[in-house]
């Protein structure tokens, strides 16, 4: 169990390293958006600090699932942005879902995988 959760904390850290460092030093241009997906980002962008935030908070997180430092920590902080990605496939984008799910899997093993540092989030005084 603990080779497989390092093999899955260190994809999953890639994963959001190689997608925040795309975006944040526009290293591919963005392609043609059409429809939903086009006003959806229109909105993000209009906005001027959403998408930097989120793609600063990947960073921040894959970093820490890579070294395997804060694991807790970050796995909380990208569960919100993780299910934003995985209902903007859903909804929006539906041809990148797969991967999404995979992402999705890989983010809540994680989290199943540190279980006893959240029980204190959960304890009835």
């Amino acid at each position: 169990m603990k080779i497989a959760v390092i093999i899955v904390r260190i994809l999953v850290g890639l994963m959001f390293l190689f997608s925040s460092i795309v975006v944040l030093f526009k290293l591919v241009p963005t392609p043609e958006l059409k429809g939903g997906v086009k006003v959806f980002m229109e909105g993000i962008n209009a906005s001027g600090y959403l998408l930097p935030f989120i793609k600063i908070t990947e960073l921040v997180c894959s970093i820490a699932f890579i070294t395997g430092r804060f694991v807790t920590l970050a796995t909380v902080l990208i569960f919100p942005v993780m299910l934003n990605i995985v209902l903007f496939h859903a909804f929006l984008d539906p041809a990148g879902l797969p991967t999404v799910i995979a992402l999705l899997i890989g983010v809540l093993f994680l989290a199943y995988a540190n279980r006893k540092n959240y029980a204190a989030l959960f304890a009835v005084k």
